[in-house]
């Protein structure tokens, strides 16, 4: 460390000096450029205005003149600097001298250890380095292994216990130089099995700082997936070529405001039927029927009288959506009502009863006679020979040549 601080003040200072060196030179040269100004300044405008030049050669002078106080501020900081880095250095001269003995001390024993504990240098020692969280970890295996240790050694006392007991009985007839060689053999190959034991830790310790790395690239597919996965969503709702998708996706979301402006006004036509989006078709209709355990119908299956109630929910529906931006005041219903019962016929009277209220025009055209009897005003087409009509009611006025006006 002591080194390392050494050659960074020695470049400081190198540095330090190859500025000043620079300035001086820049300094130089500016003087000389001064020099040769005044020279041109006598060969080329001798007949020009002189006050004009000199002023024009002083301001130029009094930058040069503070480049160069600049320069020589700029060295005397550096200067500065040197003494201080040379003290500095002295200092720490000093104390590597009282400390390099020391280090030598430590360097040895550092190195025995590290012999000791199986290491090739430092660097492998700083790189097998476990985190807290890791020693934390090691420190509850070691201690659940010195608990089995003092199990082990308890067993192993018995078992030596027993082998006295057995060796006493001279039951063995090998000899005691056979054992003894076989004994050598078995010491190195447990040698030999601790060098490949080692051998596997350092690969285990490799292949968890692979894991940490696989982790961490995996971190990032993942990310990159979801990141993914978010424009397919996109592309499956509006990606293609031809825009169908966006066309439908659009229309989808106009169709959803109408069946729901479509489904209030049927609330108040009937209580059983509910607009919804067709499974197979987005853009087409299905209804829900609550009569039926809310089962799910398509429209064609509807009755005379339920398909003109829900047309006229559609229609309604529409007329309020588009009534945002246009507005609809007028309202005609062709025929329909011959297929609704009584009280959906009342039901969908008072709707457009108060429709009219709300300032709409509605008109009806039917042949049903209990509206006659609910719309006060009428205008009757009377059916009259050879395949004419005419037509009777307020406002309607016949002119001269048979016209009929409203």
């Amino acid at each position: 460390m002591l080194n390392s601080e050494l050659k960074r003040l020695a470049a400081v200072i190198e540095t330090r000096n190859q500025a000043l060196s620079e300035k001086q030179q820049a300094l130089n040269a500016l003087r000389e450029m001064v020099e040769n100004r005044r020279t041109e300044r006598r060969q080329w405008f001798g007949e020009h205005n002189p006050d004009s030049e000199e002023s024009r050669l002083e301001q130029a002078a009094a930058v040069a003149e503070q480049v160069e106080k600049n320069a020589r501020t700029a060295e005397n900081e550096a200067r500065q600097q040197w003494n201080a880095a040379t003290v500095q250095i002295d200092g720490l001269k000093t104390r590597i001298e009282k400390n390099t003995a020391a280090l030598q001390t430590l360097e040895v024993s550092f190195s025995n250890e590290l012999r000791v504990a199986e290491f090739a240098d430092e660097h492998v020692f700083s790189a097998c380095r476990l985190t807290s969280q890791e020693r934390e970890r090691l420190k509850a295996d070691a201690k659940a292994l010195d608990d089995r240790q003092i199990d082990v050694q308890a067993r192993l006392k018995d078992r030596e216990n027993r082998l006295a007991q057995e060796v006493d009985k001279k039951l063995s007839v090998t000899s005691r130089e056979v054992l003894e060689l076989e004994y050598a053999t078995l010491d190195k190959q447990v040698a030999l099995l601790r060098d490949v034991i080692a051998g596997i830790r350092h690969q285990l310790q490799t292949n968890q700082a692979a894991v940490y790395s696989m982790q961490a690239k995996l971190a990032g597919i993942a990310a990159q997936k979801h990141e993914c996965g978010r424009w397919e969503r996109l592309y499956d709702l509006v990606g293609s070529a031809d825009g169908k998708k966006y066309r439908n996706f659009a229309q989808g979301l106009t169709f959803e405001i109408v069946i729901d402006h479509a489904n209030r006004q049927l609330q108040k036509l009937t209580d059983r039927y509910l607009l919804v989006h067709d499974r197979d078709k987005p853009l087409a209709l299905s209804v829900i029927d609550s009569y039926q355990a809310g089962e799910i119908r398509s429209t064609r299956n509807l009755s005379g009288g339920e398909s003109f109630i829900v047309s006229l929910a559609l229609a309604l529906g529409l007329s309020r959506m588009a009534s945002r931006n246009v507005r609809i005041d007028s309202l005609f219903l062709d025929e329909g009502f011959g297929t609704l019962d009584e009280e959906a016929l009342d039901t969908a009277l008072d709707m457009l009863a108060s429709l009219q209220q709300d300032g709409k025009l509605i008109g009806v055209i039917s042949h049903v006679p209990m509206l006659k009897v609910r719309i006060s005003t009428q205008i009757e087409v009377i059916p009259q020979t050879g395949g004419r009509s005419r037509v009777v009611g307020p406002g309607v006025q016949c002119l001269g040549s048979g016209e009929v006006v409203v």
